[in-house]
């Protein structure tokens, strides 16, 4: 399973140009896009034939947070809408988030020549003629003898298309299809050279588009046929724009903007900007402004395949949430109501993944962009019904505010955040916690009482809820403590203890029950390596739900009999075969570990708080050599990046420090795979990490030259520029 030195892949080199000299140079936007095959890899023997679920990364040109993420369709209904092993090409669409969601209006340059129609007209091309920068994307399509070159601000895209000499050219708009199957579109003419219309899925996109050449008309072509689909019909016409006869021989030029709000304001973002710029000094901004987020951190020693994997999961952590609001201030919030906010609004983060360290990540190194992200998350919870944004399970917006405000960012209404997260911790309703009576009544929530229940079984995920819950707790609770609520405090501060509740001692696990005759009782059918999509576990089974309590490690360990009793069970999690269950969810295991999604994430740690640092940093070496970087082009992770949390799991660890509780302003330590780190915080402040010594083992740490106490170091002490040097050897 070992191919992380694969990275090092002749496309990836063949693709540096000497456009990209400093930072970037080292990311590599194809990174995630693979996906895994092998049983080896996947950890169980998957259907023949059926490709399982991968990173769900895309190459496109995107700017940090923006809007516009322009980007190859190869597959609609897939992650992000680009597989590495597909072989066509459907359109650019310029919306990607990796969640089976968005890719608003695919865009596809055509030919008469090569002879598209509504139903056929996708292109074949091929890797050696695609390449994939930060803010920049090429590839050639082969059908219709195309050059394809995109990149992109905040709110624009920018497509340039070479053909070939004497072809008649047009662009195919696939305004009937996006990974949210749309209802309603328009698209039509709006001048000599340009077009314009709307597309609905997750929201109603508008967009206003100018080309370089003039346009002779544009027109719905293939209305009335029917597509099959999820089980119905669609109506799936497209769009075609027909360009007059060229003059000359240039390329053509598309410069689109984009809004939430309407045409008019995607045609104003458009004039602001790219009115006037040519399409290299938009890459070349986009490089700069790509540099300029990577430059945060700058490493010394480490590999170059090292630091390629860093830079291009460090690119990663900076792609979503996505902004909404246009240039002159306006944005579309809850019920397409237009405002004025008076900040930047962001799209609902995607905290079940996200919260556990790449939105404190992100925030470490743009703040004002973290700011207001929790500022949208106010807004849109105050329109919600009171509740704070959920995703998933629980309210982790709670830690993120939590983590966030003790870590200095200040400039947002923390009162106001805070009566959404008290809500969502005290009282039940439509639009906060799911089943939170069930929670506040006896401290857990039951399970279905049924037997026999499959991997894509939905239920209630009443063990990874409980013990989510709990943990949210602790963060508003920390929160009340900032404002002074001392009731309300202590009140979350013993919820938090709820993860307690469904600890099974006679079996070591985190375990399910179900209520018969108003008791509680264990679920009998209980099988601990049997992955679950929403039974007991989310997305997980028993082994990968072990030792959850950032918040209390100390009262977590004093469940088992003994530190030894701990031990042997993280030894048997990394070391014993896993039970070869098909789950898509679930994919990339280290012994009966699953690297592949979220919720073991932090069990690694563990062995910390048994007195064994150096068995954690076993498993944190071998998870960053070799659950990154796999497959057969070195391309694909143990499983889905989900927003950035995998890639920022690496970054993390790769530079010494990771947000075990990050709800606390501070970072457990471990060995950095580089000698020395410079790592530069959004307010200019910078600290360093050095690394002394080789080998697993930490044999002391200091911060600011003095002995650091325990295995954390304060937020605090780094944001002074205070150094933290970790000793380290076999």
């Amino acid at each position: 399973m070992n191919r992380f030195l694969i990275l090092l892949f002749p496309l990836f080199l063949s693709s540096i140009s000497a456009f990209c000299e400093g930072l970037t140079q080292f990311v590599n936007p194809f990174m995630g896009t693979t996906t895994l095959w092998t049983p080896e890899e996947l950890g169980f023997v998957p259907k023949p034939g059926e490709r399982q679920w991968g990173a769900e990364t895309f190459p496109g040109a995107a700017l940090p947070n923006a809007m516009v993420q322009l980007t190859p369709v190869t597959q609609y209904r897939s992650g992000s809408g680009y597989q590495y092993e597909d072989s066509l090409i459907y359109g650019f669409a310029h919306t990607s988030k990796g969640h089976w969601n968005l890719l608003h209006l695919p865009i596809l340059p055509v030919t008469d020549e090569g002879k598209p129609t509504p139903r056929d007209y996708a292109s074949p091309y091929h890797h050696n003629d695609e390449e994939a920068h930060p803010g920049y994307y090429r590839v050639r399509l082969d059908r219709y003898q195309v050059n394809v070159e995109l990149t992109s601000t905040l709110r624009c895209g920018y497509h340039r298309y070479t053909f070939r000499k004497g072809d008649r050219r047009g662009l195919l708009i696939d305004i009937a299809r996006s990974n949210n199957m749309p209802r309603r579109w328009e698209v039509k003419q709006a001048g000599k050279n340009a077009f314009e219309g709307f597309q609905d899925g997750e929201g109603r996109i508008f967009f206003y588009g100018e080309l370089s050449e003039d346009i002779e008309s544009v027109t719905e072509e293939g209305r009335g046929m029917r597509e099959e689909g999820r089980g119905r019909n669609f109506n799936r016409p497209v769009g075609m724009v027909k360009l007059k006869k060229p003059k000359g021989t240039k390329p053509l030029e598309l410069k689109i903007g984009f809004s939430f709000v309407s045409v008019e304001n995607a045609k104003e973002n458009l004039k602001a900007e790219l009115a006037g710029k040519s399409f290299e000094a938009v890459r070349a901004d986009a490089d700069r402004t790509w540099e300029d987020i990577l430059g945060h951190i700058q490493v010394e020693g480490g590999t170059d395949a090292e630091k390629q994997m860093l830079y291009s999961t460090f690119y990663r952590t900076f792609l979503f949430p996505h902004l909404r609001t246009d240039v002159n201030g306006e944005s579309s919030v809850e019920g397409r109501e237009v405002k004025k906010l008076g900040y930047n609004y962001y799209t609902n983060p995607s905290f079940w993944d996200t919260y556990r360290n790449k939105l404190i990540l992100l925030g470490m190194v743009t703040p004002d962009v973290a700011r207001d992200i929790i500022r949208s998350c106010i807004e849109r919870g105050e329109a919600r019904g009171g509740y704070m944004p959920t995703f998933f399970h629980g309210d982790h917006a709670s830690t993120f505010v939590a983590g966030s405000w003790l870590r200095g960012i200040r400039d947002f209404d923390l009162k106001r955040a805070y009566a959404l997260m008290l809500k969502s911790a005290t009282v039940p309703g439509r639009g906060g916690r799911p089943y939170l009576d069930e929670y506040l009544e006896r401290g857990w929530i039951s399970e279905k009482d049924t037997v026999n229940v499959l991997t894509g079984n939905e239920y209630k995920g009443a063990v990874t809820k409980t013990i989510e819950f709990a943990y949210d707790d602790y963060a508003t609770a920390l929160v009340a403590r900032e404002l002074g609520d001392k009731e309300h405090e202590q009140l979350l501060l013993q919820h938090s203890q709820n993860y307690k509740t469904l600890f099974d001692p006679s079996t070591g696990f985190w375990r399910g029950k179900v209520l018969r005759d108003g008791k509680g009782v264990w679920i009998e059918d209980f099988r601990p390596n049997y992955p679950y999509y929403q039974y007991q576990y989310r997305e997980a089974d028993a082994w990968n739900s072990l030792f959850f309590a950032p918040h209390d490690p100390a009262g977590m360990v004093a469940l088992y009999p003994s530190k030894q009793a701990v031990e042997q069970k993280l030894d048997s999690l990394f070391t014993v075969k896993n039970g070869g269950y098909p789950a898509f969810n679930c994919t990339g295991y280290l012994g009966l570990y699953c690297h592949g999604n979220q919720p073991g994430h932090s069990i690694p740690y563990t062995y910390y708080f048994i007195d064994r640092q150096e068995k954690a940093q076993h498993v944190l070496n071998t998870l960053m050599h070799q659950y990154y970087g796999m497959g057969e082009e070195g391309l694909a992770y143990a499983g889905m990046d989900d927003a950035g949390e995998m890639s920022s799991w690496y970054v993390l660890n790769a530079i010494g420090i990771y947000t075990y509780s990050p709800a606390d302003p501070e970072y457990i330590v471990t060995v950095p795979l580089f000698d020395k780190v410079h790592f530069t915080l959004g307010n200019g402040q910078t600290f360093d990490i050095v690394k002394e010594g080789r080998g697993e083992i930490i044999k002391g740490i200091t911060i600011g030259g003095k002995p650091l106490e325990g295995w954390f170091v304060k937020h605090q002490d780094l944001a002074e520029g205070k150094e933290l040097k970790i000793v380290c050897g076999d």
